[in-house]
């Protein structure tokens, strides 16, 4: 197991989960099959990493912390209404904390 998880390892996992660009977990799309895994991807860094959340935001294109903050509530919200949501998430941890 890795030691150390970095940021550029959980956005290049979770892009790869979700066929997604990495351009795009930097970008300014909205869409929510862009959005929701951004989202996704900074909760893990906030929850597999030691950095902070404007480490974290700046990490992604720059964002506010503020939206890293907004991001993890949403996560962990959508962790409570969805056993399916959560599964993905345990996946997506499983999948980075082993490589």
């Amino acid at each position: 197991m890795n030691a150390v998880v970095t940021l550029e390892e959980i956005q290049k996992k979770v892009t790869e989960y979700y066929n997604l660009r990495i351009a795009d977990m930097h970008s300014v799309r909205r869409t929510k099959a862009i959005a929701r895994p951004r989202q996704i991807a900074m909760y893990l860094s906030k929850k597999l990493t030691t950095r902070s959340y404007p480490e974290i935001g700046k990490s992604f294109g720059g964002r506010d912390h503020t939206t890293v903050i907004h991001a993890v509530k949403k996560v962990d919200q959508l962790k409570s209404e969805s056993n399916k949501f959560d599964e993905d998430i345990n996946v997506l941890m499983q999948i980075i904390t082993s490589s």
